[in-house]
């Protein structure tokens, strides 16, 4: 079973438009889809597609348009009541796979209800395979949040804790590395899975363009993050692949040019491809191509498509040892 967290969820609406944006003007929309989203929900789509065992935990009221959406996809979930409307996204694709996001703060939830939610993925996850925490956090919510629950899950549940993916971005990610300063690896999740963006913000001296250029500089940065405590770190670079980093090693993956419809959801497919891998019992590399199969399939697929493992080409994927490199 593998299980995520959504703090944060949203009814995302994509739009895909017919040229590209053009601020200011008028613009005719190809098609419209509205979709419950939030990066935890839709790796969880992701498993759930390809047949394996998944369940998303998230706030979010019984009557909550969300809720009800993922209770029409059938699609396993575990909902807190917070007496409060989740938020709606709005995702803009222009032909050229070009993406816009305007994303909602969404509700807040005050301390009661953070601990309500720690309990219920305390008690969701007891025994899985995997935990994915993902997305941005609610106003309310401080950036640690995501650090103190990696702990308090490893304190309660012991040796029936899961392993467990963190996919998020700026504070609460750069508040897992300060917090294993002070607190030790126990606060370090076992993967951590950055886009070269936020690689660049959590690693002095780097920038986004300098990473995607450079998959060894990429893979030297990642590193570090194994330094801190994680055990893998799979690192999405765009067009450029993507790296799998361990103690025991360094691949870079790329797949064959795609044509780009949309880039919603790539990185969770992505982290989706990996973990089905992984709980399948594949080597390393193995996880990595499938992550990139995976990445490339949603690059291709129009607006919030989540691909199955139909859509995907492993054989087009290339993995490269890096360690064997001089």
């Amino acid at each position: 079973m593998i299980v995520t967290l959504t703090a944060n969820p949203s009814l995302d609406r994509t739009i895909e438009l017919d040229a590209p944006l053009s601020r200011g003007g008028v613009q005719r929309a190809v098609s419209t889809s509205a979709q419950a989203a939030g990066k935890g929900v839709n790796v969880s789509r992701a498993i759930a597609t390809a047949g394996a065992d998944t369940l998303a935990v998230l706030p979010g009221d019984a009557r909550d348009p969300l809720i009800t959406a993922l209770t029409a996809d059938g699609l396993p979930h575990r909902a807190l009541p917070i007496g409060a409307g989740l938020r709606s996204n709005i995702t803009l694709t222009e032909p050229d796979g070009t993406t816009t996001k305007i994303n909602e703060p969404g509700p807040h939830l005050d301390a009661e209800a953070q601990e309500a939610l720690t309990r219920l993925v305390t008690t969701a996850s007891d025994g899985a395979s995997w935990l994915v925490l993902a997305g941005s956090l609610p106003p309310g919510v401080g950036a640690e949040f995501y650090a103190r629950l990696t702990a308090a899950l490893r304190t309660r549940l012991g040796a029936r804790c899961p392993r467990i993916a963190l996919d998020t971005s700026g504070a609460p990610l750069t508040a897992v590395l300060r917090l294993a300063e002070t607190d030790g690896p126990a606060v370090v999740p076992s993967l951590l899975k950055p886009n070269a963006e936020e690689l660049a913000e959590i690693v002095p001296g780097t920038s986004e363009a300098e990473l995607e250029a450079d998959p060894a500089r990429a893979a030297a940065a990642a590193a570090r993050l194994i330094e801190a405590g994680a055990e893998a770190v799979l690192a999405t670079l765009g067009a450029a692949g993507a790296l799998l980093i361990t103690a025991d090693g360094a691949w870079h993956a790329t797949h064959a040019p795609v044509t780009a419809r949309s880039t919603v959801g790539a990185g969770d497919s992505s982290l989706a491809g990996f973990l089905l891998a992984h709980a399948a019992g594949a080597a390393h590399p193995d996880c990595l191509r499938r992550a990139v199969a995976y990445g490339a399939a949603a690059v291709s697929l129009p607006g919030s498509t989540i691909p199955s493992p139909t859509h995907t080409t492993e054989d087009a994927v290339s993995v490269t040892d890096l360690t064997t490199k001089d």
